[in-house]
């Protein structure tokens, strides 16, 4: 006779790691970067940004998508975008109003999925055009590191030319994600579908798997 186990959490996902694991990612980028240890703020940047592209192709092949996953995903991007972007701005005053500009937009998403959160409605999944800015802002941001910390251009207006085409073209790619969005912000606010409503406590802590044999 086999003894019965305990139901496993289905939020219990590599997915949902590899979120928690950007979250844990940004104090030590912002000591390192702060401090010129470039080298490492750039590689865990990288590390951040490969575990971003990980962990949605990993929920949606093995099936590992979460309402805990939709949230953590968009806050570690937010949380390390907007970290990463004060640093920025600190370090190169320049780009300063860029960023601000950045920063506002990421508040603003941010706002609205608690609006949603608040109204008990589920907030939207990543898509594709979100995910294809968060690349863009770190390799935007990887290259700027990197010619800085490098001396690789020849003068500093080459480098922020360079610094700012590279975050208005992310820029740009971030406010057409902002945009796609808020269509499905104000859908899913005025949604009266069942499967639009979310009872987050109830969920995170009562969805479990099969108890194993």
């Amino acid at each position: 006779m086999s003894r019965e186990k305990k139901p496993r959490n289905q939020n219990l996902t590599v997915p949902n790691a590899l979120s928690v694991l950007r979250i844990l990612i940004v104090p030590p980028f912002a000591w390192c970067f702060l401090h010129d240890r470039l080298a490492w703020a750039v590689g865990l940047l990288l590390l951040s940004g490969l575990s971003d592209m990980l962990d949605g192709l990993i929920a949606r092949k093995f099936n590992q998508i979460t309402e805990l996953g939709k949230i953590l995903d968009p806050f570690a991007d937010k949380l390390t975008q907007g970290v990463v972007a004060l640093c920025l701005a600190l370090k190169f005053p320049m780009i300063g109003p860029v960023l601000g500009l950045f920063i506002a937009k990421e508040l603003l998403m941010l706002c609205c999925a608690l609006v949603l959160l608040k109204k008990h409605k589920r907030p939207g999944a990543a898509k594709w055009y979100g995910k294809a800015a968060t690349v863009m802002f770190y390799v935007s941001v990887s290259v700027i590191v990197v010619m800085d910390g490098l001396a690789l251009a020849p003068s500093p207006q080459v480098f922020y030319t360079v610094s700012f085409v590279l975050l208005i073209l992310t820029g740009v790619m971030m406010f057409y994600s902002a945009f796609r969005y808020s269509q499905i912000f104000f859908a899913l606010l005025h949604s009266t579908d069942e499967e639009d409503q979310l009872d987050l406590p109830g969920e995170i802590h009562t969805k479990k798997g099969p108890p194993a044999a």
